[in-house]
């Protein structure tokens, strides 16, 4: 060797190596001559004096020379001998790593070997070969290193040694271990071969569990263990996976049976070698024999021969040797180990897997031990009651999960669905007939040393049936105290990493074969927030689980709003495309609704299934085909429904289709029938069977099996398999069939022949090995390994699990389960304590609510808004509409109202922080929401009553005083006059109100503690920035908005309509006792309710199309029984309603509800109408005077007069409104008068004069000294301008006659009026001359003698003017005239009670009546060229001027009535129509005859001759006529 070389490689140390070696030689030799066996020994020949006395001469016994060459190191002497040889070897060398390492290295591991050597003596040795290690004797170009490491690896698995006391034995063994520590972590322990390291590691895996031990030893070996793994599991990092699968493919059987570990789980005596007992099964198989090691070599038994070629490095045989050593250790059937044994190889196992874990997925040989057994024995043990056991095993879990995920997606649903019904405490199905094979098995079974409950199985914790998974899984108690908070613990470090849930939903949630787990995980969580009465245990152990199930959920919705903002990652091209999982997704729910319904009534379920198009999908495909696709490819179908459904007699094609699905060929009859009772439970109708197994034969004959001639030969070994399979495993069975049964029993059935011996054996022996496990068939460890291999099974086909946090799926898992998180974040915030827990239950509300926005979800909004407003104890309680007096203290010049609610809210922490979440989640996010307005506005109206709202959130305007604040107690006028101090009224208002109340003195005083909790409530409600919010209300968008005013009108429907209705059937009966109405008292919270409802739809009148029909029908609820709510409130309506009216008026597809409106509030009754007359006159004031043109029918102008002549009892809105009707009549706007409003106008001016005769006759009767009149009464005033403006009115007509402005409606179709340019003079008489005349005619009699005069006088104007819109040809008009115009009048006047009313002014009246009957009966009638016949009007005439005559003889009407009537006939003669009759002959015709006669017949009842006095007979014809008289001028 080149000493270059060799001082590189060695220590740098003071002394040389040969020195080294000396010492070491003396300190052992000195120890074996302290003992008294040894000191006494003598020397013995040795091969060295052999040679010697040959080369001598001498001769030497052939015995003693074999003994001598057999037996080395069996003496002591020889042991002795040994050192001594190695002293001359070294004594003449400097250089002692110029000789092979094993002749330095012999007699030490003699002595190790021995079983002649005492503890200390063996203790020495071991020491000497660990300072060996130190001063680098050991290390990779020294000669002969690996023959050495060989060597020292066999002597320390082979260490023989007399015991003395256990401790100086226990320094043995861990010394032993340090040197073991020293060869595999040192320079030369990439040196080591396969073999050595098994035996290394078998050796310190035995001592760790070797229970005699004291526990620090066991420790020790545990702690040594442990490097050693690292180191071993280290090398996978570096190993070529394909390579090392290759050399394990190729030289597994040559090693195989040398490099096989053991262990013994009892404590080996120090005399003799540590027993070896460890089971170990085929890799990767199920069988349950297990082999057994030899015991090592007994003592006299010669060491193993050094290795004479150099041995390849340690690689994956090893590895896997004592991974399957660990797996199989942790089998809970295997009696052979205990719970301490187990512990061990836990622990181990979980120091594999944090080391290499990652890597173990690349070796297949290694993933498959891992994936099978490991994940059986993991999950049994995760079911331990051995607490210990039960913490590492899950340790373990969570680790293999954290490092192996990939290839562990079914095994980590398993055990997720698993830890979940532990801790969900689900009861376990009644019995096994609900359950598929797959879910009913042993979990594990009854070991020795430890106690089992009760045999868990596999089954579903679900009752919904549609949700039935398809995972077997662990059934058993429910975990309870620190189990219950370790499966937790263990849960949230399992779902620690961003994309967990993502993962889960990706993986299972959208995999048709699994269950939803992402939807169990979250509702099980949310569920486990809340208390869990049944669970037991400390109350701190409850409320931490509570804690980290919502750790969970808040962990879900953090990482979701992450990705949400940008932190995501981007979906890998080479997994399955998004669009197939969603699809996958909504298919599996049909699918689970499918088979659900198939297994409660399969006729049904197969309806579902086509309607859905699940089956017959496809026309080419035959229908029963396509069924049987489904029934054998989904686990959700009950497998005893599936065998009955199958072989009933009208699905025989099913069947068949069902057996063509699978693949028999080459395949013997035993493992065919295996496949097919494998898929369902064979029925127990014999003729069911019968039809299955023909079915069979004819399925697997066509295949072409060897040996079988005939299909009836199938037949018959079909039934001979079911039959053989019942024999060999019914536990009821004591005799079993033999073998040559079995061959008798099939004699002669092969088409007439035998079935050959071999294959009759081949089908017992496998039927007899291995039971075919039919579906829901066992329970037991046998059902549990049928569910372990179908798992095993699915997992070939399930593939990797998919890992990426992207924020695809966020959406779809986020509507999935949104409320159940945000029940349960709530119920965490409103019920917890810990400052922590609350602060992130703030956060997760704050980001429930990004989620919602940023997944445009309202419902979500909704739900955190009710959530947390339940927490703020903000809500409306049940209370009387009285607000109390509270008292009003004085803070920093700002007034303060310190009232019940400021008190408890101030002291209540919880409720302020959910109020100021709540409120700082809905600023900014108000268009998201829909319902949760109840609540918001709920929280205001609280807020109101309390006088805690801002004072904008209280004004409410009015069309009088401008706005005022809403008084919370009615004891003052409703309105006040406006404030104009500015900031200090804003101030003041904002928490109290300006009305007092006579009960001031009742106030209780408030305490320093209570100003101090109002002043808190007050910080908190002006960081919830209330204002803002309101300001955003009156932006919002059009849904949003309507769900707001929907939410207003509620809450006010409430207060008013509804409470009325319940308050009002409550005292019914003392009301109608007492013949009264019931009224509601006054309710602030209803006015505030309204004011709030209104200005925001004032604010919003781009969407009142949208707002009104809510806000109307509020108003209209209010207003059709007004008189049953306090006026200030009827008074808020119709303000509201005439505000509203004006954005009606901008609207035109809105213009019909300004007259609903107005007509509404014209049938008010006349009590509430006085009351609010002033704010509905100056509300349709504004309204006229903004929008001109608004009204435009005569309708619609008679809806407007109506509400205008509804307020003339008001005497400051009668004032108003006759302004109004002023504004239209006067001469210079009469271009506003138009045929639609004429009427109208004229009853409305017709109304205020009749007020004020109303008001003189009310004067009057009072008796007051000074009567009314014009001059000093406004009424009587605007009565004598009504006259004047209806006279006025006459010049209209003149334009309707030359205008088309009489509307159509008004004449006939074939009426000149339909022509736009002509004009009918009867409809112009008929629609406004006679309307006009009728009012004054009307307002003739007057109580106000002024109105009546000026009545009369334009009465006489008109008619005897030349503009009264008459047809000179019609007599008709003019009859008309007299009839409604002008003998009304008068019939009015000879009333009594009409004389009554002003007995002084009522003669001269009736004197200008009369003359105008004359005067009128002149013009129109008496005329020249008169054809019509007047007799019938002449003769009413002559009967008015005879009452009035004789109506009271001292009334100056008796003188002046016979000169009227003289005047009238006196023209009527004049005009031939009033001619005597003559003689001698007479030559009147008949018309006037007939006048004549009546006249005289009528004149002579109350003036008799006074006709013959004026018109005498004429003179015969030949004597001379005089010419007539001019008729006198009747005087006025």
């Amino acid at each position: 060797m080149d000493p270059a070389i060799a001082g590189s490689s060695k220590m740098a140390s003071s002394v040389s190596a040969k020195h080294i070696l000396l010492s070491e030689i003396l300190s052992v030799t000195s120890v074996m001559r302290k003992n008294s066996r040894w000191a006494l020994s003598t020397p013995s020949f040795t091969s060295r004096d052999s040679a010697l006395a040959t080369s001598l001469g001498l001769r030497v016994s052939k015995s003693s020379l074999h003994a001598n060459a057999s037996g080395h190191g069996s003496t002591e002497q020889e042991l002795m001998t040994g050192f001594q040889d190695l002293k001359r070897l070294v004594k003449d060398v400097e250089d002692i790593h110029s000789l092979p390492l094993s002749t330095l290295l012999a007699p030490f591991l003699a002595i190790i070997r021995s079983p002649l050597s005492t503890g200390p003596i063996t203790s020495a040795a071991l020491t000497a070969l660990h300072n060996f290690f130190l001063c680098r004797l050991f290390y990779p170009e020294a000669i002969s290193t690996g023959n050495s490491l060989a060597e020292l690896s066999s002597a320390l698995s082979s260490c023989k040694f007399e015991a003395s006391d256990s401790s100086g034995d226990e320094v043995v063994l861990l010394k032993i271990m340090t040197v073991i520590h020293d060869a595999m972590c040192g320079d030369v322990g990439l040196m080591l071969g396969d073999i050595e390291i098994c035996e290394m590691l078998e050796t310190v895996l035995t001592t760790s569990c070797q229970m005699r031990l004291s526990e620090i030893l066991r420790r020790s070996a545990e702690g040594t263990l442990h490097q050693l793994v690292r180191i071993v599991f280290a090398r996978l990092h570096y190993f070529d996976p394909e390579a090392e699968e290759r050399k394990l493919t190729d030289n597994g059987d040559s090693e195989g049976g040398e490099m096989k570990m053991s262990m013994s789980a009892s404590a080996p005596q120090a005399e003799q070698p540590p027993p070896s007992a460890e089971p170990s099964g085929e890799q990767g198989g199920t069988e349950e024999e297990q082999q057994q090691i030899g015991p090592p070599p007994q003592p006299d038994e010669p060491p193993p021969e050094t290795p004479s070629l150099p041995r390849a490095p340690y690689g994956l045989p090893s590895i896997l040797e004592l991974l399957r050593v660990l797996i199989n250790i942790l089998d809970p059937n295997d009696q052979a180990h205990t719970d301490s044994t187990r512990l061990t190889a836990l622990r181990t196992l979980n120091v594999a897997f944090e080391v290499s874990g990652s890597r173990i997925c690349a070796y297949p040989s290694l993933s498959a031990l891992v994936l099978d057994h490991g994940c059986k024995y993991l999950f049994q043990l995760a079911r331990s009651d051995h607490p210990v056991v039960l913490q590492t095993s899950i340790r373990t879990i969570a680790t293999m999960f954290e490092t192996m995920r990939p290839k562990l997606k079914l095994q980590q649903e398993l055990f997720l669905a698993f830890t979940i019904d532990r801790l969900a405490a689900a009861p376990a199905p009644s019995g096994p007939k609900s359950m598929t094979l797959a879910q009913k098995a042993l979990a594990g079974s009854p070991r020795g040393g430890t106690p089992v409950p009760g045999t868990p199985l596999l089954g579903p914790p679900e009752s919904d049936p549609e949700n039935v998974p398809s995972t077997p899984r662990l059934i058993v108690p429910p975990a309870r105290g620190d189990t219950r908070e370790l499966l937790l613990e263990t849960l949230c470090q399992i779902s620690r990493h961003p994309s967990f849930m993502v993962d889960l939903y990706t993986n299972y949630d959208c995999d048709m074969n699994c269950e939803n787990m992402f939807e169990r995980l979250i509702d099980f969580a949310a569920k486990g927030i809340y208390p869990a009465q049944s669970m037991g245990g400390p109350d701190y152990q409850q409320q931490n689980a509570q804690y980290l199930c919502l750790d969970l959920i808040l962990a879900f919705v953090s990482r979701t709003t992450a990705r949400a903002e940008g932190a995501s990652e981007a979906w890998p091209v080479d997994f399955p495309p998004i669009e197939q999982l969603q699809s996958t997704k909504s298919k599996k729910k049909l699918i689970l609704t499918g088979a659900t319904r198939f297994n409660t009534k399969p006729k049904s379920g197969l309806a579902f299934l086509e309607e859905n198009k699940l089956i017959y999908n496809d026309p080419d495909e035959p229908r029963p085909l396509s069924l049987a696709k489904f029934l054998k490819s989904s686990a959700r179908i009950d497998k005893r429904l599936l065998g009955d459904f199958i072989s009933r007699p009208d699905n025989l094609e099913l069947l068949k289709a069902f057996m063509t699905l699978m693949d028999f060929k080459g395949k013997p009859v035993a493992e065919a029938m295996r496949e097919l009772l494998e898929t369902f439970r064979l029925p127990g109708e014999s003729q069911q069977i019968n039809r299955i197994a023909e079915t069979f034969a004819e399925v697997y004959f066509a295949t072409g099996p060897d040996e079988i001639k005939s299909q009836d030969a199938v037949y018959v070994l079909a039934y001979s398999v079911i039959m053989l399979n019942t024999d060999q495993h019914n536990p009821q069975i004591r005799k079993r069939m033999t073998l040559e049964d079995y061959k008798r029993n099939l004699k002669g059935v092969n088409d007439g022949s035998d079935f050959s011996d071999e294959f009759l054996s081949n089908i017992y022996e496998s039927i007899r090995k291995r039971e075919i496990v039919m579906p829901e068939e066992h329970t037991g460890q046998l059902g549990f390994e049928y569910a372990w291999k179908e798992l095993l099974a699915r997992t070939r086909q399930a593939g990797d699990f998919l890992t990426c946090n992207t924020a695809l799926f966020d959406a779809d898992m986020f509507k999935a389960v949104w409320r159940s998180i945000v029940s349960a974040i709530a119920y965490a915030f409103i019920t917890f304590e810990d400052d922590y827990i609350i602060e992130r239950a703030i956060a997760g509300f704050r980001q429930c609510a990004t989620l919602a926005r940023h997944f445009d979800m309202p419902d979500v909004f909704d739900f955190v808004v009710i959530s947390l407003s339940q927490a703020t104890s903000l809500l409306s309680e049940p209370q009387h509409s009285q607000v109390p007096n509270y008292p009003v203290v004085d803070v920093d010049g700002q007034s303060v109202t310190v009232s019940s609610l400021s008190v408890k809210f101030g002291t209540n922490f919880k409720g302020q922080l959910a109020a100021v979440v709540l409120f700082n989640i809905v600023n900014g996010n108000a268009n998201a929401l829909r319902e949760g307005w109840t609540q918001i506005f709920e929280m205001f109206q609280t807020l109101f009553l309390h006088s805690l709202l801002p004072a904008r959130m209280l004004q409410m305007e009015d069309f009088l005083g401008g706005t005022s604040i809403i008084p919370l107690r009615r004891s003052q006028p409703a309105r006040t006059a406006p404030r104009s101090d500015g900031l200090l009224s804003a101030l003041s208002s904002y928490l109290m109100t300006p009305y007092g109340s006579s009960t001031d003195a009742l106030v209780p005083d408030a305490t320093d503690a209570d100003v101090e909790n109002t002043l808190c409530t007050i910080d908190c409600i002006s960081t919830c920035r209330l204002d803002e919010l309101y300001s955003q209300i009156m932006q919002l968008e059009p849904e949003a908005l309507v769900a707001a005013i929907r939410a207003l009108e509620a809450l006010a429907h409430e207060r008013t309509v509804a409470k009325l209705k319940l308050e009002s059937d409550e005292v019914a009966a003392a009301q109608a006792s007492q013949g009264g109405q019931y009224t509601l008292p006054y309710d602030p919270a209803a006015i505030f309710l309204l004011e709030t409802m209104v200005s925001i739809a004032r604010q919003t009148p781009q969407h009142i199309e949208e707002v009104w029909p809510i806000v109307f029908e509020h108003l209209s609820a209010l207003l059709s029984t007004p008189t049953q709510y306090s006026i200030l409130l009827i008074e808020r309506a119709v303000v509201a309603l005439l505000r509203l009216c004006l954005i009606l008026a901008e609207c035109h597809t809105l213009r019909d509800q300004i007259y609903l409106s107005f007509d509404l509030l014209a049938r008010l009754p006349p009590t509430i109408e006085s009351a609010v007359a002033e704010q509905v006159v100056a509300g349709l004031t504004l309204i006229l005077q903004q929008h001109r043109d608004i009204v435009r029918s005569q309708t619609e102008w008679n809806v407007v007069f109506a509400l205008l002549r509804s307020t003339i009892s008001h005497p400051e809105a009668s004032r108003q409104a006759f302004e109004i009707l002023a504004g239209l009549a006067v001469e210079n706007n009469q271009e506003l008068v138009t045929p639609d409003n004429f009427i109208g106008l004229v009853n409305a001016l017709d109304d205020f004069a009749t007020a004020a005769g109303i008001a003189v006759d009310a004067q009057q009767q009072g008796r007051r000294t000074q009567s009314l009149a014009a001059a000093n009464s406004p009424i009587v005033e605007r009565g004598r301008k009504a006259i004047d403006l209806i006279a006025d009115l006459r010049k209209c007509w003149a334009k309707f006659e030359e205008t088309a402005g009489v509307p159509k409606s008004l004449g006939k179709s074939s009426s000149p009026a339909c022509n736009p340019s002509i004009a009918d003079p009867g409809i112009v008489w008929r629609h406004f001359g006679l309307p006009l005349l009728s009012s004054l005619a009307r307002q003739a009699s007057n109580t106000s003698r002024e109105i009546r005069h000026a009545s009369v006088v334009h009465l006489q104007r008109i008619l005897l003017g030349p503009h009264v819109p008459l047809d000179d040809g019609n007599h008709n008009q003019i009859e008309e005239m007299f009839n409604r115009v002008i003998f009304p009048l008068l019939d009015e006047l000879l009333k009594q009670q009409v004389f009554m009313r002003d007995p002084m002014g009522m003669p001269e009246t009736r004197l200008r009546a009369s003359a105008l009957l004359c005067k009128c009966f002149m013009q129109f009638e008496a005329r020249e060229g008169q054809t019509a016949d007047i007799r019938v009007l002449w003769i009413q005439v002559l009967d008015l001027l005879d009452r009035l005559m004789n109506v009271d003889r001292r009334d100056q009407l008796y003188e002046a009535v016979p000169e009227s009537l003289k005047n009238v006939l006196l023209v009527m003669n004049a005009t031939d129509l009033l001619v005597p009759p003559s003689s001698p002959e007479d030559d009147r015709g008949e018309r006037q005859v007939a006048l004549w006669a009546a006249t005289h017949e009528r004149i002579e009842r109350f003036l008799p001759g006074f006709l013959d006095e004026i018109i005498p007979a004429p003179p015969p014809k030949s004597a001379s006529v005089p010419a007539p008289a001019e008729p006198k001028a009747p005087s006025s």
